[in-house]
This record gives C-alpha cells, structure tokens and sequence, in this order.
C-alpha cells in the first residue's frame, strides 16, 4: 500500500472518530495508533506543541470546509473580530456558547439535476436549514421567470431547461439581491472562510473552528457585489462549504446588529428557536429574506400592545417582491393561525414561500397579470414545489375561485383530514378564500 493512501485512510478515520466523539460516543484508538503513541516516547505526559498543532488539523473539526473553498487570506477582507462573532452568537442563539450542530454545517445550496423537471430547484434540508434554502429558491425562481431579461418571459418549461451555468447565475444573483435589500440598498457585506484563524477560546467565547476563520468583505455597488459573489459561488453550493451559515452570517452583517436590534421587538430576543434538538429560523429571519427587515410578526404594520405597557409589536411595513402564507393544522385547530396582512400576501411577482405545517415550500405563476387584473383570479394556473427529495417534477394546480364551493368535494373522505381538506389546499385558501382546487392528475399530498 502506498504511502499516501495510508495517510488519506489514517485520515478518514479521525474523520469520523471526530464525528462519533461529537455525538457523545467513544472511538478507541486501534493497537498501532496505541504502538504509535508509545513509541514516540511520552504518551499523553509528553504532548508537545507539534501534537496540539496536530489536534486542530481542520480533519479533526465536525465537517471540515474542503481546502477548495478556502479563500487566501489576502484577498482583501476584513478579518472577523472577536466582538462581531460574539454579536453574531448572541443575535442567533440569545448566547456566546451555542454553536451550530452538524445539520447545519452541513446544508448548502444545491440544485436538483440541470435540464430535467426541477432544475431551477434547490435540493431542501429536512432541518432547521429549510426556511433559508426554500426563501432563496423563491428568489431564484422571481429571477428566472420575472427578472433575468428585464421583463416578463418564462414560462415552467423555461424552468425545466436551465443548465448548470445558469443555475449558478440564478444563485449568485439572488443571493446578492437578498443582501442588497437588507442592507437597504446602500451596503452589503459577503462572508468567507479563510485559513487562519482570527480568533481564540476563552471564558466568554466557545470556538466553532470556523466562525473564528471569516474575513469579511465590504460592498458599496451592488454590481460589485455580485460580480465577486459570482466568481466565490462554488463557496455557497459545494458540499463540505458551511454555505447556510455563510450566507445567514452575510445576511445579517449586510443588515448589521444595530438595525437588527431595533427590527425585534419584546417578543422576539434572538432570531434562531431551539425545539427537539436542532436550531429553525423564526419569522423574524424569513421576513429578513422577504422584506429586508426583521420583523417577527406578519401582519401589516407595527402594533401596540397596552397590556405589555404600550410596546410594540414589529410587523410587515413594506409589500415584499415574495409573498408569504401560513396555515398550521394544530395552530388552524387552536384558532391561532396568525393573520398575514396585503404585504406579504400580495407581493410584488406572483411568488410565495409557503409555511405549511412548518415545513417550508413554494407556490408560484407564471404570470404577473395575477396581482394587477383581478379577472385573472376566475380561473388561473399555480405551481407548487414542497423542497422534498421524493417530489420528481412540478405540481400544477388549477385554481376555480367563482365555480362551486370547495368542500362538496371532500365528503367521501371523512377518516384523513389530510385526505378531506389537504394542507397545501388551505394554504391556498388563506390567499383565495372558498377556492376550488384541481390537481391535474397528481395526488393531493402534503
């Protein structure tokens, strides 16, 4: 066996010993890694300063970042200092220890398969990630059909026909339009991942053997913006490249902590919820992506509250280019649905992120004479992708607002309640009320 693959086989097993360690279990070291250890003379008596070095080899970090999307540390960034990461933690997790799990680090954003049926699709997280992924596919899919050329033109098929250079325009386009917007179209502030480290552990600060890695890059001109994004896009979409946390990092830097602070209100502290072991992204980071603003609530406006002595609760104050909608069953149930004002439901371009039992999809036409001709919403075409890896191509809905009330068409399936009033179907009609819904074919499916 060859010397090098000896040193590549050596180092997949740190690898995953790493990745064990992290869950809580234990990796014994094989007989010649302990021969190894005794035979250099000191055990763990005699750990030198190579052997620390040794230990913080990136192949020893949970899901290391390839050295290919390394950046060189003198390519003009700022470096990351420690206060900016520390605000970073505590904007996020409401703390300076929490640090994201393996979920996370490993999220980016992927495209499903050029030329075929989703190839203007993100290939979505199960997890905490989702909301993110999903908010910039709606991006990119107002790219696509509304923006690319200036003026109105897709159509799905067009979707269908984009091959690998042009999702990575798509991407890099809608990324730097989101962090444009944030930073109110005046700034904006781009993440990478560098081989030195800027920052080191201490009482106040648990490292993540990445965050402290970052330099940081100022933009003024959005055309800059997006001509370096474009050529660091493989920083974002590659396996390996953290580019979730790369992106909500840039995202809120461009919005930067001062205005993010005044976006919250008292019902909102920090901007990532902890629920059944992972980290999700609260409304105040979808509406970030929406809005450019913070807001934790979706109703227009901001609202006082004089029970919680005439504080304010921060709602939607612009119309967003994406819409938004929202239907929970247990929270539909409960009757605390939270009302989504005009703002979001009626957007700029017929685009919605769609929350839909917590889980994150997009719903989406074709045409823009939706939102301006209102005899366009008799009878209209609707798009649907759930961001689910079992989903092969894209659902087409039919939408009958005028001919017959919906529920006639459910009493046969009176056991499911996802069979009798299907949760993609009530989403809709939180936008259409009363509308009649036909799936051409596909079964109703949430």
């Amino acid at each position: 066996m060859e010397l090098e693959e000896i040193e590549s086989k050596i180092s997949d097993l740190d690898k995953w010993r790493a990745i064990f360690s992290s869950q809580g279990l234990e990796v014994k070291k094989t007989p010649a890694e302990d021969n190894q250890k005794d035979g250099d003379g000191g055990g763990d008596k005699a750990e030198d300063s190579s052997s620390k070095k040794q230990s913080a080899l990136p192949f020893n970090v949970l899901y290391s970042v390839p050295r290919e999307l390394i950046i060189p540390s003198d390519l003009g960034g700022q470096p990351i200092s420690k206060e900016t990461a520390m605000e970073l933690r505590r904007i996020l997790f409401g703390n300076t220890f929490y640090t994201f799990n393996y979920e996370w680090k490993k999220s980016f954003f992927k495209f499903r398969d050029p030329y075929s049926d989703l190839a203007y699709t993100l290939e979505a997280e199960k997890g905490g990630t989702r909301a993110i992924q999903m908010a910039v596919q709606a991006h990119i899919i107002k790219f696509l059909l509304f923006t690319n050329n200036g003026d109105e033109h897709g159509s799905l098929q067009s979707l269908n026909e984009i091959g690998p250079k042009q999702q990575e325009r798509a991407l890099a386009v809608s990324l730097t339009n989101i962090l444009w917007m944030t930073g109110e179209g005046k700034r904006a502030t781009l993440c990478l991942i560098t081989n030195d480290s800027y920052i080191t552990e201490s009482k106040d600060y648990k490292t993540d053997n990445f965050t402290e890695q970052l330099q940081l890059f100022e933009f003024m001109e959005k055309e800059k913006l997006e001509k370096f994004l474009s050529a660091n896009i493989h920083c974002f979409r590659s396996e390996g490249c953290h580019g979730v946390i790369l992106f909500l990092y840039s995202l809120l830097l461009s919005r930067t902590f001062q205005r993010l602070w005044e976006d919250l209100d008292f019902t909102t502290t920090h901007l990532l919820h902890f629920n059944l072991g992972n980290h999700t992204a609260r409304q105040a980071v979808v509406n970030l992506m929406l809005t450019g603003r913070a807001s934790p609530h979706v109703f227009n406006g901001d609202q006082t509250v004089e029970a919680e002595n005439l504080e304010q609760k921060h709602g939607v104050l612009i119309r967003s280019d994406v819409g938004y909608l929202h239907w929970v069953r247990e929270e539909e149930e409960l009757d605390r649905l939270p009302q989504v004002g005009s703002m979001l439901k009626t957007p700029r371009f017929p685009i919605w992120l769609c929350n839909i039992n917590g889980t994150y999809s997009v719903l989406f036409g074709t045409k823009m004479s939706l939102l301006c001709d209102w005899k366009m919403e008799h009878i209209f075409e609707l798009y649907f992708y759930s961001g689910q890896s079992t989903q092969t191509k894209t659902v087409h809905l039919t939408i009958d607002t005028h001919s017959h009330h919906w529920e006639g068409r459910y009493k046969r399936d009176e056991g499911d309640p996802e069979k009798r009033f299907p949760s993609v179907e009530m989403t809709i009609r939180t936008k259409w009320e009363g509308a009649a819904i036909n799936w051409n074919g596909t079964v109703p499916f949430f």
